[in-house]
């Protein structure tokens, strides 16, 4: 059998998006290569000057800090899994990440890419497994994120269940310390009722079938999720919009970078009689003394840090020129306009430098709009999540399917004003019910303040209801 169309295969979607995933995961990861390629070139740069505004600039990683500042927010507050396995909440991967370590992954790769897959891992095993057995050797399913660029191709079915799945995979097999390290690609298909393992060598380029089984479950131990705000209404994904403009960022702090290096060393002006005379003792000079051959050499390079000269009529007096001040804070002003609107496209306006200034009405829209978006998505890690624990009941029956509850309450809360708000409230009657609602609101103000377990808190709203 032909296998070569294992790692031939590619979804339409992965086809049309791997260039942008590829550059919203650079973008993601930042560092001196991405530097690299996102820094443009001018068309009048010379190679030197621009390899040193290459070495100069630094990047503020936008990207990321949107991408982690999400998550925060959606897991800020842990979620409740009531009925859950302990084991398998602090080892929820089977690799030592907790069960909010990984939906941390996959908020965040949800929000680089707009899609991700959870796959459900299991080891293999041969024999009977008695529970002794199962608690030594951790004979339990994982979950695993992948991110859309390791999952090329996949089908639904009629059930809008997958198919199929086919996952790449670049393993770096141990063979030891006494063997050099190498590396292969390697293909896994999974389908609803096997799986195959195929590998791709890295000398010859074969490709043969490493192993191959069924699959007991009955459907393909993996999830498919997409930002229903892109891939889900076929367009683009919004995240490839705040690279772009980070990267606008990028380029301006260069340049504004390279302007203050240009005030404080000039550009050189010299009279065009004093470059006319240096050019004709360059060409007429048989040597410089040092029996060695060598003319001496005089720069007429044109560019943004090389001399440049005049006719005496012009002016005819060597000078230093530079950029002005005012052209340094029209770029400054121009990438704090920019980081306002890129934080305000993914609907996290950043407040207001005078928050005294900003209307009541203005400061609830902003929070109103945060809110918003963090509860859309976090109704997305939940489904995702519940859905992973039946796919382990599925495979172990003993793990229950727990009942998973995320935070929905991102209300941004100043706490000095709600106290005093209280205290006044307090005021208006001693109905003891009324008290007993100002006391749960207290309650609430608190865990703003300090987390408390679930535990204690439960005591205290027992001692308000019977109080």
């Amino acid at each position: 059998m032909d296998y070569q169309i294992i790692f031939n295969r590619c979804h339409e979607t992965y086809r049309k998006n791997r260039e942008i995933w590829e550059h919203s995961r650079d973008a993601y990861s930042g560092g001196a290569d991405y530097i690299a390629r996102a820094l443009v070139k001018h068309v009048s740069e010379i190679d030197l000057e621009y390899l040193e505004r290459l070495r100069r600039a630094c990047y503020f990683n936008y990207p990321r800090k949107i991408a982690r500042l999400i998550t925060q927010y959606l897991l800020s507050v842990e979620p409740q899994r009531e009925n859950a396995d302990i084991a398998a909440v602090e080892d929820f991967s089977r690799s030592g990440l907790r069960a909010n370590e990984v939906m941390r992954q996959f908020s965040t790769l949800l929000t680089v890419y707009g899609s991700a897959f959870m796959f459900m891992d299991m080891p293999f095993f041969q024999g009977e497994v008695d529970a002794e057995r199962k608690k030594k050797e951790n004979l339990r399913p994982g979950a695993r994120v992948l991110s859309p660029l390791e999952v090329p191709d996949w089908a639904f079915g009629e059930d809008g269940k997958l198919n199929w799945i086919i996952i790449e995979e670049e393993i770096s097999p141990d063979n030891g310390p006494f063997v050099p390290a190498g590396k292969y690609l390697r293909r896994v298909l999974w389908t609803r009722d096997e799986f195959f393992v195929f590998r791709r060598l890295p000398s010859a380029g074969n490709i043969e079938l490493e192993s191959c089984g069924l699959n007991p479950l009955g459907e393909v131990p993996a999830i498919r999720v997409a930002d229903p705000d892109g891939f889900g209404s076929d367009c683009r994904h919004y995240f490839e919009d705040v690279v772009r403009i980070s990267e606008a960022i990028l380029n301006n702090g260069s340049e504004a970078q390279m302007n203050i290096v240009k005030q404080m060393f000039g550009l050189l002006v010299i009279s065009d009689t004093f470059a006319r005379g240096a050019k004709m003792l360059e060409n007429s000079a048989p040597g410089n003394g040092s029996g060695n051959g060598a003319k001496p050499k005089f720069s007429h390079l044109l560019a943004r840090s090389a001399a440049l000269w005049e006719t005496p009529e012009e002016r005819g007096i060597s000078r230093y020129i530079s950029p002005s001040g005012a052209d340094i804070t029209a770029i400054r002003e121009e990438n704090l306009m920019l980081k306002r609107e890129l934080f305000d496209v993914v609907g996290m306006p950043l407040r207001n430098e005078s928050i005294q200034a900003q209307t009541a009405e203005s400061k609830a829209w902003d929070h109103h709009q945060i809110r918003q978006f963090l509860v859309s998505r976090v109704d997305i890690l939940e489904q995702t999540e519940m859905k992973m624990w039946e796919l382990f009941n599925r495979c172990d029956n003993t793990i229950p399917i727990p009942h998973v509850v995320y935070n929905r309450d991102f209300s941004v809360t100043d706490l000095s004003s709600a106290v005093a708000s209280l205290l006044q409230l307090s005021q208006i009657s001693d109905s003891g019910e009324f008290r007993r609602e100002l006391a749960r609101t207290g309650v609430f103000l608190l865990e703003k303040l300090k987390k408390i377990s679930p535990e204690i808190k439960k005591e205290i709203i027992r001692e308000i209801e019977n109080a």
